[in-house]
């Protein structure tokens, strides 16, 4: 189980410390898929990389299986068994894909193995397996590799940080189709941040982060229709406004 006690995160800003993170508390069950979601700026992001080590808080724990990993390197908490994709993965000149799937994975696999974690992301493993992870892959063919990266490691809590961002349509479908089958198989426990229907759907529970705080929270139908509600409503009011 994750559990996380009133973290708090404040950075310097230019006139003063700002808080990013406010107290938050929440609890995670084991193999359950959890959706973090809510304004852009409410500090998602800063939770979700508090949570891997990226950040370090000001205040409050993080445990994880009841071990206190809240000053822990991201290094030591990989080795735990936490995984982190990040909205824009790091590309690494020299090194195949087919190499990096084996560094993941910690351990030597098949040909034919590494190709189906590139199959599961939506790309064909024949034109990737060999290929450098450089500038010469866009960012969506980049993004895909590194959640490809964290499937082979097989981690027991794999956070994802938008992997939706800058993917086509078929390969978003692909990848939506992996997460439901790890969550189906009670692979590992799912922490993803988006934005996106298709992905909070399948979630089951919405976490709603805003100004820092832990907003809300609840299954699809109880937070859902208020996210559409909220929506509906800032986008009447930025109407009023243009007009005005």
């Amino acid at each position: 189980m994750l559990e996380i006690k009133n973290l708090s995160y404040r950075v310097e800003g230019e006139n003063g410390p700002v808080d990013i993170l406010k107290n938050v508390s929440l609890n995670i069950e084991d193999k359950k898929f959890v959706v973090i979601t809510g304004p852009n700026g409410g500090g998602k992001t800063s939770l979700a990389r508090a949570i891997m080590g990226i950040y370090q808080p000001t205040g409050g724990q993080i445990l994880w299986n009841g071990a206190d990993i809240t000053n822990l390197s991201v290094t030591d908490r990989a080795k735990m068994g936490i995984s982190y994709g990040f909205q824009q993965p790091p590309r690494f000149k020299g090194m195949k894909v087919r190499d990096l799937l084996t560094v993941a994975a910690g351990t030597k696999i098949s040909h034919d193995l590494a190709c189906s974690y590139l199959t599961k992301v939506g790309l064909c493993a024949r034109d990737y397996i060999d290929r450098d992870v450089d500038t010469s892959l866009s960012g969506g063919e980049v993004k895909r590799i590194e959640i490809a990266t964290i499937l082979a490691r097989k981690s027991d809590l794999m956070i994802f940080d938008e992997p939706e961002a800058g993917i086509d349509l078929w390969s978003f479908a692909r990848l939506t189709e992996t997460f439901k089958e790890i969550h189906d198989k009670k692979e590992a426990t799912i922490l993803i941040i988006s934005h996106q229907e298709r992905i909070i759907r399948l979630a089951d529970e919405i976490i709603l982060i805003a100004n820092g705080s832990l907003s809300d929270r609840g299954s699809v139908d109880q937070i859902y229709p208020k996210i559409l509600a909220d929506t509906v409503s800032s986008c009447n009011m930025l109407e009023v406004n243009n007009k005005c």
